[in-house]
């Protein structure tokens, strides 16, 4: 099998997709911020051998590749590509992830959560995804709601304020008019 990969650029300027011609992540996605979180993941593992990389998201055929911001991407980008055509032949989209795995692991647990993230399935999440990043609910407490973003949303400087204000205003309008959204 020939593979392929296809390099698109994020709203986060510290941050590009890597977009492969095969899974990455079978179900849900994972958020590494170290090598020593890689342990079932070698070819995550090998992208933190690449100088300047801080945070790789996985997710359905992509990944995400977010650097500190004092490397070019030029140089970055084909040592990217290198390491993922060089390591794609053995890696496992099913590959293990710890709990929990993705949104659904803490929204399981409140019902409250479970609507909450419905609605963000519906209307956040996709574009988000398209992005190369997404989010995670971290809890809710009240009528405060604990979010933490992925991939090239962690480090994006539009997501914090803009984003995140977008969030809180369709959910208060879909969900609850006192809802406030916070990072986590």
């Amino acid at each position: 099998m020939e593979y392929r990969i296809m390099i698109q650029g994020t709203p986060n300027p510290n941050a590009m997709k890597f977009i492969v011609n095969v899974p990455v992540k079978t179900s849900g996605n994972i958020t590494y911020r170290s090598a020593a979180d890689c342990e079932f993941n070698p070819l995550a593992k090998q992208l933190f051998t690449i100088s300047n990389i801080s945070e790789i998201y996985f997710f359905d055929n992509y990944i995400t590749v977010t650097q500190d911001g004092s490397a070019d991407w030029d140089t970055l980008e084909e040592q990217i590509k290198r390491v993922i055509l060089e390591n794609i032949p053995q890696h496992r989209p099913d590959f293990q992830t710890p709990e929990p795995v993705n949104k659904t692991a803490v929204a399981q647990e409140d019902p409250e959560l479970q609507k909450i993230d419905a609605i963000l399935n519906q209307t956040v999440r996709p574009a988000l995804q398209m992005d190369g990043g997404d989010l995670q609910l971290a809890g809710l407490e009240g009528n405060v709601l604990k979010i933490y973003y992925q991939g090239a949303c962690g480090s994006c400087p539009s997501s914090s304020m803009g984003t995140l204000k977008a969030i809180e205003s369709l959910l208060r309008d879909e969900y609850n008019p006192e809802i406030v959204v916070e990072l986590a």
